[in-house]
């Protein structure tokens, strides 16, 4: 059950990391957004970011074998990094309706491949 817990707070964390990353991006065409300085920004972004970490490090320690967990530290951060590429590919193409292109797939099929590789040698 472990393991399905730190997968739940890994992709919750991502859609934090998400909206602190890039969400100013689309928040610029809000007028009030728009007229920010950077620090104010950057003031917001960290306050998003705080709720990603507030989740991203239970997930981590839940997850991680030397915590009881079923996840070696490799195996937690390729799950992180798709998790991370789902989010963004979701957030890319409902926000700022972005297509999914061809090398877009590749990306994607190679980090389902860096998974397979993570979890099918030991």
């Amino acid at each position: 059950m472990n393991g399905v817990y730190t997968i739940l707070l890994l992709l919750a964390s991502n859609v934090f990391m998400t909206l602190a990353w890039y969400g100013h991006l689309k928040m610029a065409e809000f007028s009030w957004f728009k007229t920010l300085p950077l620090i104010g920004v950057i003031a917001i972004s960290w306050g998003i970011a705080f709720f990603e970490y507030c989740l991203q490090v239970p997930a981590n320690r839940i997850g991680f074998a030397g915590n009881g967990g079923p996840f070696n530290l490799m195996q937690l951060k390729v799950i992180q990094e798709v998790i991370t590429l789902v989010v963004f590919i979701l957030f890319s193409a409902v926000a700022f309706h972005m297509q999914l292109r061809w090398n877009h797939l590749v990306a994607a099929t190679l980090l389902v491949l860096a998974v397979y590789f993570v979890f099918g040698f030991k």
